[in-house]
């Protein structure tokens, strides 16, 4: 069984896209139930490294056919050891079930090691949304084209494919001028055009630079530990608006919190990383 949301390529009718990129590196085999091979892709890498939000993409790829609830997920990911492009394992276990939520676990192996390991929490559609209060709006940020897009680098074939565009107030540091905060504030989107879903945003949480790049430059590496998404709606829109802070670089950690926004102010996701700051 194979879980590809497109069918393999062919000769395309006149009109007819092909598959997305993204969709083309989320294709995984079931030869046994529960059990997928994948090739994990250089395509959404930096610096050689794949992206972590796009692990966590492929791995809620392979837990979603296994629940019949597929509303706002709660996505966990754990990077135990570094992943390269190349063949993986994923294995999807069932965790729980309740009337609202199914809970899975799926685990990510390379050369016989664990690598990743993911929680799922699906829930049923939501029945009880009265109450819907925000006491911090999106940011106000400048249109899309007036803020500083990262440009394509040599081994960050991430930005090949996704485009993002810095608030200038937080850009600074791409010119040697850092900020007094630990901010990026911008929009996202994938350069050739795609419906944003689950996977989407898992890659576009962990797609902006990291916030401490703002206040401390090119200085350190940040590898990140843990990520945690909380998917609050699936947009329609094609721009998305991220923020994303830290504010304690301790002991060699920081935390990272994200927000992510469609156009009309309405909150998408919040995620939260834990990475390392290791100076370079």
């Amino acid at each position: 069984m194979a879980i590809d949301p497109h069918p393999p390529h062919r000769p395309q009718a006149a009109g007819k896209p092909a598959r997305h990129p993204f969709d083309g590196d989320l294709v995984l085999e079931e030869p046994q139930p529960r059990r997928f091979r994948a090739p994990v892709s250089d395509n959404w890498s930096i610096n050689g490294t794949p992206n972590g939000g796009y692990l966590l993409a492929l791995l809620a790829r392979a837990m979603q056919p296994h629940t019949d609830m597929q509303a706002t997920p709660i996505l966990t990911a754990h990077y135990l050891a570094r992943c390269l492009p190349g063949p993986v394992e994923v294995h999807v276990e069932p965790v729980a079930r309740s009337a609202r939520f199914t809970r899975l676990q799926a685990r990510l192996y390379q050369d016989g090691q664990e690598k990743t390991r993911a929680m799922g929490t699906f829930a049923a559609p939501p029945d009880d949304c009265r109450v819907e209060r925000y006491e911090r709006q999106a940011p106000a940020l400048p249109p899309p084209e007036a803020c500083r897009p990262i440009p394509e680098l040599p081994r960050y074939t991430l930005y090949r494919h996704v485009e993002v565009r810095l608030d200038p107030e937080g850009a600074g540091w791409m010119e040697g001028k850092p900020a007094a905060r630990s901010e990026h504030r911008g929009w996202i989107r994938f350069r050739e055009p795609r419906a944003t879903d689950v996977g989407a945003l898992a890659l576009m949480a962990d797609a902006f630079p990291p916030a401490v790049l703002a206040s401390q430059g090119l200085v350190a590496w940040v590898p990140t530990l843990e990520l945690s998404l909380s998917i609050r709606r699936v947009p329609e829109a094609r721009w998305i608006c991220g923020r994303f802070r830290t504010r304690y670089i301790t002991c060699g950690l920081l935390e990272e919190d994200g927000e992510l926004w469609d156009p009309q102010g309405r909150l998408v996701a919040i995620s939260r990383q834990i990475a390392q700051y290791r100076m370079a």
